[in-house]
C-alpha cells in the first residue's frame, strides 16, 4: 500500500520520513531490548525506523550504551536500553551542577572581588596592607584585575608600607580537579579563593636560529602580563613532552625540544591560582608605576579601611549558561563549591549527590566533582532523566542549554527541521554522553539521556596517553553519529499522527 493512497499519514509524519531517511537492516546480537511501539494500521513509517538496539549495534562502540527517552510532560518512559546501568556522564554532569547552583544560590547571585587597604593613604603611601579579597569568581580575568589595579593609581598610591596579601579563604584550595589527567592539560587546573583566567597560563615558544625563546603570560583580550611564579624550560632527550613540579613559591615546567617545531603555544594549568593572581596583580600595578611587595597568602579577612576598587561578576544565570555552552570545568567546580560550602571537592560532590537524591529522586548517582572530569562520577540514564524532569528543572535548564543541530543521515544540519534539541554534551576518552530536551513540531516534548562508555578501554590508558589516545577520536565520532540516529528515530516514532489541525 502506498503512502499516498491511504490518507492516514499526516504531513509531519511524511516530512519526518523524508528528512530522516528509511530503515537500516536489522542486526544480529542486539544488546538488550529497546521498546518499540505496538504495530497498528497506518504506522508503517514509524515501523520502518531502525530500533534503538539496532542503532547501538551499528555504532560498534564496545563497552555499554544506555538511554532513556520520556515524555517531558507526563513522565512516561517511551523507550529505554539498560536504563539502570551507571556510566561516567562526563560534562553532562554540568547540567546537574547548573540546576544545583541556581537553586541554591539563585540566578542573581554575583561574585565580588575587592582590592582594599587596611590603613589610610598618606603622601602616596598606603599606611597598612594591600589586600585582594576574592570570593571565588570563576570568570575573573586579567582585564578585571587591571581595572582593580587602576584604582590604586586613582587614589594616588605610589607604594605600600605594609604587605600585599591575597585572601584565599573563600573556597578550599585544590591543586587539580582530577589527578588521573595528563599533567599539561589546561582543562584540569587548580581551584582557589581567587581564580584568574580559568586558572590557566599561556606558554609560547618561537624558534630563533637553532634555539628558542619561551615565555609564559596571563593573556586576555586586552593584556598580556608576564608572570614570574610559573616558568618553563626546554629540555633535550627522550623523556615526556611536559613535566611539572612546584616549590614553595614557583611552578616549574619542562618542555621537550623534540615537540616544539618552529613555534607555537598552548594553555597550561595553574595549580596554585591564588599565588598566580598575586603575581599578575603585581605586574599590572607595575604598569601603573606602582611597585608592590611580594604577595603573601592569608585566610584572615582584613579590617577594611579604604576600598580601591570592586569587580562584580555576571549573574549566576549567565555564568551557568556560559559554563554549559563552553563546558568550562573550572566554572563548574567553583559554582558547585560555592553552592555546597564544603571544605573539600570530594565532600562538595557528595553534598550535591545528596541534594540530587532528595530533590530529584536520583537513586544511584555518585558525584565526586561538579564538572564530570573525574570518571568516578557515575550516573544512570534513568537518573539523569529524573534530574532533567524534576519539578522546576525544565524552566531553569532549558533556556540555558545549548541548542544542538539535528543532522540528516549524511551529517548535514537540517535547517528549520521538525525538531529542536537543547542538551548538554559530555566527552571523555571512550566516554560520550548527551542529555536534554527535544521539542517536536507537533508540540510534544521529550526528555532524554544517552550514555556510552568503554571503561575497560579507558583503564588500559596510561596517564600520559589521555590527552589524545589512539582511537578515541573515531570512537567519539561514532558515538555522536549514534546519538543523532537515536534523536532522528525518536522524532519519527514518537511524533503524533495526523496534521494536528
Amino acid at each position: 500500500m502506498s503512502l499516498t493512497s491511504t490518507g492516514r499519514y499526516g504531513r509531519r509524519t511524511i516530512l519526518a520520513f523524508l528528512l530522516y531517511g528509511t530503515a537500516s537492516a536489522a542486526l544480529a546480537n542486539a544488546p538488550e531490548r529497546s521498546s518499540r511501539p505496538l504495530r497498528k494500521p497506518g504506522d508503517a513509517v514509524k515501523r520502518a525506523q531502525p530500533s534503538g538496539a539496532e542503532i547501538i549495534e551499528s555504532a560498534k562502540l564496545g563497552g555499554y550504551t544506555s538511554y532513556v527517552v520520556a515524555d517531558a510532560r507526563t513522565g512516561e518512559v517511551l523507550e529505554s536500553v539498560s536504563p539502570l546501568r551507571r556510566h561516567p556522564p562526563a560534562s553532562v554532569t554540568k547540567a546537574v551542577t547548573a540546576f544545583y547552583a541556581l537553586e541554591r544560590l539563585g540566578a542573581d547571585f554575583r561574585y565580588r572581588t575587592r582590592l582594599v587597604g587596611t590603613g589610610p593613604v598618606t603622601d602616596g603611601v598606603l599606611q597598612g596592607d594591600l589586600v585582594l579579597v576574592g570570593s571565588g569568581d570563576p570568570v575573573l580575568s586579567s582585564d578585571e584585575l587591571y581595572e582593580l589595579a587602576s584604582g590604586l593609581k586613582a587614589a594616588g598610591v605610589t607604594s605600600v608600607k605594609g604587605a600585599l596579601k591575597i585572601y584565599q579563604g573563600a573556597l578550599p584550595s585544590v591543586e587539580e580537579i582530577d589527578p588521573a589527567q595528563p599533567v599539561q592539560v589546561g582543562y584540569n587546573p587548580g581551584i582557589g579563593g581567587v581564580n584568574l583566567n580559568f586558572n590557566r597560563a599561556y606558554l609560547e615558544w618561537k624558534q630563533v636560529g637553532s634555539s628558542y625563546t619561551i615565555t609564559m603570560d596571563a593573556r586576555t583580550e586586552r593584556f598580556r602580563p608576564d608572570i614570574s611564579f610559573a616558568r618553563a624550560q626546554i629540555v633535550d632527550g627522550p623523556g615526556p613532552i611536559f613535566t611539572y613540579s612546584n616549590s614553595q613559591d614557583r611552578e616549574n615546567w619542562t618542555v621537550a625540544r623534540k615537540a616544539l617545531g618552529k613555534g607555537g603555544g598552548r594553555w597550561l594549568p595553574v595549580r596554585r591560582p591564588v599565588v598566580y593572581a598575586g603575581d599578575v596583580l603585581r605586574t599590572l600595578a607595575r604598569s601603573h608605576g606602582i611597585e608592590l611587595p611580594k604577595a603573601e597568602l592569608t585566610r584572615d579577612l582584613p579590617d577594611e579601611v579604604i576600598r580601591f576598587g570592586e569587580h562584580v561578576s555576571p549573574a549566576m544565570g549567565e555564568i551557568c549558561r556560559d559554563m554549559l555552552k563552553f563546558s568550562t570545568n573550572l566554572t563548574a567546580e567553583v559554582v558547585g563549591l560555592t553552592a555546597s560550602g564544603a571544605a573539600t571537592l570530594k565532600a562538595s560532590g557528595r553534598t550535591m549527590s545528596e541534594w540530587a537524591q532528595a530533590r530529584a529522586g536520583l537513586r544511584n548517582a555518585v558525584f565526586v566533582d561538579h564538572s564530570g572530569l573525574g570518571d568516578q562520577t557515575t550516573v544512570s540514564a534513568q537518573d539523569m532523566v529524573r534530574a532533567l524532569s524534576a519539578a522546576g528543572a525544565r524552566d531553569v535548564l532549558r533556556p540555558i542549554l545549548k541548542e544542538l543541530a539535528v543532522r540528516d543521515p549524511a551529517g548535514v544540519p537540517i535547517e528549520n527541521g521538525p525538531t529542536t534539541v537543547r542538551a548538554k554534551t559530555g566527552t571523555l576518552n571512550f566516554v560520550s554522553g548527551l542529555a536534554g530536551y527535544v521539542d517536536m513540531e507537533d508540540g510534544r516534548e521529550l526528555v532524554f539521556a544517552i550514555f556510552a562508555s568503554d571503561e575497560e578501554h579507558r583503564k588500559k590508558l596510561r596517564r600520559e596517553e589521555r590527552e589524545r589516545p589512539r582511537g578515541a577520536r573515531s570512537w567519539n565520532g561514532r558515538a555522536k553519529t549514534m546519538q543523532q540516529k537515536l534523536i532522528r528515530r525518536w522524532a519519527v516514532v514518537h511524533a503524533a499522527d495526523g496534521d494536528g489541525s
